[in-house]
């Protein structure tokens, strides 16, 4: 696994609206996160900017289930629920 900088830093991803998602997660949730969502965090800062503009912002989910779970839980950390 990544260590917590490198994580801050593989986070800054270049777009305002994901840096206000990714690196408050990281800081105030990843810590408490089981070691294989920790995994998966890290897939998904190997994503595409835009698929994860997609995710956050347009609230669109993705199709990868793995993925999904991950977007689902940094959602409910940061009030970026899909609209029901």
């Amino acid at each position: 696994m990544m260590s917590k900088n490198r994580l801050m830093w593989a986070s800054r991803r270049g777009m305002l609206e994901l840096d206000l998602v990714l690196q408050p997660f990281i800081e105030n949730v990843y810590d408490s996160l089981k070691d294989d969502d920790k995994l998966l965090f890290e897939k998904l800062l190997e994503c595409e900017d835009q698929d994860m503009f997609t995710w956050f912002i347009d609230k669109v989910d993705p199709e990868a289930s793995d993925i999904l779970h991950i977007v689902k839980i940094i959602r409910s950390h940061t009030g970026l629920q899909p609209d029901a």
